[in-house]
């Protein structure tokens, strides 16, 4: 079932987080193996080779899906992360980036946030936050924006930029009228088991739209994120 993957993308450009590699890590989804190498020319990383490919091939094949806890386990990876670059590397960290092709699988569906933070990446359309645009500064509540458009559309399989998406309608609008109209069932990924929690579904929408409002003030904190994440039994009804 596991695919061959991917071969490793070898990332080219001036590392804005390179520091983060000279601490010993464990259990943040950051790959601890990772390395910098640094030439005349330019500075890259080189990661280990990732069997699974990235969480994009998995989340939109025709072919092969994550279940649910699958999905849940790499909601949770890729949140540890966010907490590890925002509180525990010593400097504080902004991704830029985070979007499904940047997590990487591991065999076991572990996840590990590419880090490909940089002063030129600003982010991708669907998932940089509204204020990137308008010029201001990248932040971690950027970061956040971005996850929480990513926990969506891990639960809806919706991309950011679907086609259904117009006239004013996002993912994140999407799925807070939903929350409103109690009808979360109706959004989620029909690849899904049938015999999820609704509660638990509610539960992590809550957190996907409260993570991606407008407003980065309105936005959830990645300690209130973690604390959600891992204080909610996400079970099924069977």
């Amino acid at each position: 079932m596991f695919t061959t993957g991917l071969i490793q993308k070898l990332f080219v450009y001036h590392l804005f987080i390179s520091s983060i590699f000279e601490h010993k890590h464990e259990n943040h989804g950051l790959d601890p193996e990772t390395r910098t190498y640094k030439g005349n020319d330019f500075k890259a990383l080189v990661y280990d080779f990732m069997p699974n490919g990235n969480l994009e091939s998995w989340l939109h094949s025709v072919d092969r899906t994550l279940d649910l806890v699958q999905r849940i386990s790499i909601i949770k990876d890729v949140a540890c992360a966010l907490d590890y670059l925002r509180c525990r590397c010593g400097n504080v960290i902004v991704h830029c980036d985070l979007k499904p092709s940047n997590i990487l699988l591991d065999c076991g569906y572990g996840s590990y946030a590419n880090a490909s933070s940089s002063s030129i990446i600003r982010g991708t359309i669907g998932y940089a936050p509204p204020e990137y645009g308008l010029g201001n500064e990248v932040s971690t509540s950027g970061d956040m924006y971005s996850y929480g458009i990513l926990l969506l559309e891990m639960l809806t399989g919706k991309k950011p930029v679907d086609p259904m998406f117009e006239g004013g309608l996002g993912l994140h609008s999407y799925a807070r009228r939903a929350l409103a109209d109690g009808c979360v069932l109706q959004i989620v990924d029909p690849l899904l088991s049938e015999d999820v929690n609704e509660n638990c579904l509610i539960s992590l929408v809550k957190v996907g739209v409260q993570c991606s409002n407008e407003s980065p003030q309105d936005r959830m904190d990645i300690g209130t994120v973690i604390h959600e994440l891992f204080g909610t039994t996400f079970a099924s009804t069977s």
